[in-house]
């Protein structure tokens, strides 16, 4: 009886995974197809390089462009010029034959497998980078955001992409038309910069979402910054240094002098061990006080008579603890987070944690903070 009831069920796993493989060699022989016809049309029209070259330049002409084209760095005490992610891609399209592009291959374990990738078809080279993203996002005072929303995911995998992208385009156009190009923006700018107060504030604005102030624009540049001491060609350098910071490809203190805390701020640690010694420090309540709750007082985990959550809660307050231990995180000390990964849970990620561990977890976070060495 149970033999003859089990054969059906083998035979349809086979016959199943019979079609899954045959699928999966129909898509590799479509895709085989598909590279084979883009390299042969390709070299079929040849693309003519006079005319992308002079594509290139048009589109380095235009003035919002422009101004998004270039990017600068310190290094080795001399200041590095190159074309940002946007000109890359305005080249890569006049460019033609060209295909490029970032795609995620696979999403597990709250990290995504990111591949950015370029292709001259007429050539048949390629230049591709894959990379690990994970999915949280830093804010300010090294506060950690785990990422949790589709939208939010796929626009940080776009961001981490980005910059890839960019050397995978720059590796495969010729590096002569890359000088051209930049030469170009360059000239672009410096003809059409008028610097206006309108201007001035539009880049004290753009600065700020760094935390860049005036007054550190000002000790950069060695001058007051309004109309009659900057220059046009300070106003390009600093939309430069400001590409730089957008696109990731260099910090506020590369370029600006950062001023270190002021006496008693201290970092977001050292304030929140203050918090912590001042509550320990505080006269315990009498007895009658202790047994007459606060209003607003909400215990860290818990009691285990709580009624239990719907699924549907139970991923909430996931989602809810994950981000207060995220924004704690950064805060223990790293012998401690690798002590309590291994002896409580064993596993590597937030993500992969269940609500009563994550419950534990947040429980533990000020004794691990206060541990945590000055």
């Amino acid at each position: 009886m149970s033999t003859d009831a089990k054969a059906p069920l083998a035979t349809n796993e086979r016959s199943a995974l019979a079609t899954r493989g045959a699928s999966t060699e129909v898509e590799k022989q479509r895709a085989i197809a598909e590279t084979i016809a883009s390299i042969q049309v390709a070299r079929q029209f040849p693309r003519d390089e006079k005319v992308c070259l002079d594509r290139i330049i048009n589109a380095c002409t235009r003035p919002i462009l422009a101004e998004k084209a270039l990017y600068s760095y310190s290094r080795g005490g001399s200041e590095i010029t190159g074309p940002s992610i946007r000109m890359a891609e305005a080249i890569a399209q006049a460019w033609e034959n060209f295909a490029f592009g970032v795609r995620e291959i696979e999403q597990r374990h709250g990290e995504s497998t990111v591949q950015a990738y370029a292709w001259d078809m007429e050539r048949n080279t390629r230049s591709d980078k894959t990379f690990q993203a994970p999915h949280v996002r830093d804010k300010k005072g090294g506060v950690k955001v785990h990422l949790e929303d589709a939208r939010d995911i796929y626009e940080l995998v776009a961001n981490l992409g980005a910059r890839r992208l960019r050397a995978c385009i720059l590796q495969l156009i010729p590096g002569d038309v890359i000088e051209q190009a930049v030469k170009q923006v360059e000239l672009t700018l410096r003809s059409r910069v008028t610097v206006t107060d309108d201007l001035l504030q539009s880049i004290i604005d753009n600065f700020a979402e760094f935390g860049v102030t005036k007054e550190m624009i000002e000790k950069r540049i060695q001058r007051h910054f309004d109309k009659e001491t900057v220059t046009p060609a300070l106003v390009v350098d600093l939309g430069k240094k400001f590409n730089a910071l957008k696109d990731g490809m260099a910090q506020v203190g590369d370029f600006f002098e950062v001023a270190a805390p002021a006496e008693g701020e201290g970092t977001r640690a050292e304030q929140i061990k203050a918090k912590l010694r001042e509550r320990q420090q505080q006269p315990q309540t009498s007895p009658a006080e202790d047994a007459k709750p606060a209003e607003d007082a909400k215990p860290a985990v818990p009691p285990a008579s709580a009624p239990a959550l719907s699924p549907d809660d139970e991923i909430k307050e996931c989602r809810k603890l994950r981000g207060e231990i995220g924004k704690l995180w950064e805060h223990v000390a790293a012998p401690a987070r690798a002590e309590i990964v291994k002896r409580e849970f064993a596993k590597a990620t937030l993500v992969e944690l269940s609500l009563p561990e994550l419950q534990n977890l947040i429980a533990l976070m000020p004794e691990l903070i206060e541990a945590a060495p000055e």
